[in-house]
């Protein structure tokens, strides 16, 4: 498996049989190095909700790509009525799970708001059994240690940046409940707003949950895990 983050909550997922995009935020992000129209493959969009910093340009990216767009059902029905054809819509809510190239894609709750729908994050079983958790922008839950229980999780995608989201403080206590193996932090050094650095989540790392590796991404740079 292959990841690139391209700032922000903008991440690309490359299998050998599939390219998947989660909140495309191209338009507007100024830590990406890349736009939408340089994505040259794009099977499936997971959109967590549909502030504009994470809904970005998937109707551009699913249009050009002829892509799935996997959502929440408000957010789906946005979405079609902006131009989104029909067919390229998968409206799910929290709990449910969809099969899509072989992936199981579960919707599961986020604490946060909204302009449609629910906020939500998605748990991802690949068909090698690898396990992603990409919380989207959220506060810290505790229901987080029942997706632990419920799922093995290899890799937890998680937000650090505060004000808006969990900070590192919270994110590391989040993945002792979620048990998660490795953690790749998200939602931090977009603007002077957010935290700037990533020094404090692998201080708490140490403190709250030693078994978890951080996993720090390279803007722009595909990563093999």
């Amino acid at each position: 498996m292959e990841i690139t983050w391209f700032g922000h909550a903008n991440f690309r997922i490359r299998t050998k049989d599939a390219t998947a995009l989660i909140d495309p935020f191209f338009v507007g992000n100024p830590a990406s190095p890349a736009t939408y129209k340089d994505i040259e493959r794009c099977d499936l969009i997971l959109v967590t909700h549909d502030h504009n910093d994470h809904v970005g340009q998937t109707l551009e990216l699913a249009v050009r790509h002829d892509a799935e767009v996997v959502a929440i059902f408000d957010v789906i029905q946005s979405l079609i009525a902006q131009g989104l054809p029909e067919h390229l819509g998968v409206g799910m809510n929290i709990g449910g799970t969809v099969s899509r190239l072989g992936w199981s894609i579960k919707m599961v709750q986020a604490m946060h708001s909204s302009s449609h729908g629910a906020a939500a994050g998605f748990i991802i079983t690949l068909p090698d059994s690898t396990c992603l958790y990409n919380s989207g922008d959220t506060g810290l839950f505790g229901d987080m240690e029942l997706f632990g229980k419920l799922h093995d999780i290899d890799i937890a995608m998680l937000p650090v940046g505060g004000r808006f989201t969990m900070d590192a403080t919270q994110a590391a206590y989040a993945c002792s409940l979620l048990r998660c193996r490795r953690v790749i932090p998200q939602h931090w050094g977009t603007w002077p707003i957010l935290a700037q650095n990533t020094t404090a989540l692998a201080e708490q790392l140490m403190l709250l949950s030693p078994e978890t590796r951080l996993v720090e991404l390279e803007i722009g740079t595909p990563t093999e895990i």
